[in-house]
């Protein structure tokens, strides 16, 4: 594991920033938001915190949440209007000064691309750096499952975007943030690990960050260190 001063350098010298969103870039957990506008959403919540606690496999606990939910179309894009995701505090003029740095900001999330893609677009993220699932519907907007072929639907997921990151764009140094247990476990094969915990603190992703922090101003601060 790479010391504090380690990461700190390989987040100065970042050629890519990968967050992941819920309960990092925004407040929420996205698939809690939309089990609670549905109506079943303590059932959910409970399987969330499972699955962020590493207890199941992601595409289990994925699985089995969305069939408790089972949203039709309609009811997602009316989540979004009615109750858009909440940006955290900082985020956005992290991601500028990212932006101003010429570093690439990427998005890579377990949840639904519909909701990250609206996240995207508030931050000035271009949508092809947008990796999360997909819900399918079926030709009358009602809930027809997800795309099981996403690798972000895959325990490790996180991890295998990174990979196809570097191949890609010949990335050397790329710093995956994040609160959960997911996030973690993309490091390797990101070069660094800075986990956040300005939403909600997971004690086993404090444990082993070398790089915790509960505000992005102390990222944008480590930024002027240069």
């Amino acid at each position: 594991m790479a010391t504090l001063s380690q990461t700190k350098e390989l987040f100065r010298r970042a050629d890519a920033v990968c967050f992941d969103v819920d309960s990092t870039v925004i407040k929420e957990e996205g698939i809690d938001e939309l089990a609670k506008f549905c109506g079943v959403g303590d059932a959910v919540t409970e399987m969330t915190r499972k699955a962020m606690g590493g207890s199941m496999t992601f595409k289990t606990a994925l699985n089995e949440r969305l069939s408790i939910i089972r949203c039709s179309r309609e009811q997602v894009n009316k989540l979004i209007t009615d109750h858009p995701p909440q940006l955290t505090p900082g985020i956005r003029e992290l991601v500028d000064r990212l932006h101003q740095r010429n570093i690439k900001v990427f998005l890579i999330s377990g949840g639904f691309r519909c909701i990250v893609e609206h996240v995207a677009t508030r931050l000035d993220i271009p949508l092809p750096h947008v990796y999360a699932n997909r819900l399918k519907f079926y030709f009358n907007g009602e809930y027809a499952g997800f795309d099981e072929s996403q690798p972000t639907a895959e325990t490790g997921g996180k991890g295998k975007v990174i990979n196809m990151l570097k191949e890609q764009h010949g990335f050397k140094n790329v710093v995956m943030i994040g609160d959960g247990a997911t996030d973690l476990e993309a490091y390797p094969p990101a070069s660094a690990f800075i986990g956040f915990g300005g939403n909600v603190v997971r004690q086993q992703v404090k444990e082993k960050s070398s790089w915790y922090v509960t505000s992005f101003g102390e990222l944008l601060k480590e930024l002027e260190n240069i």
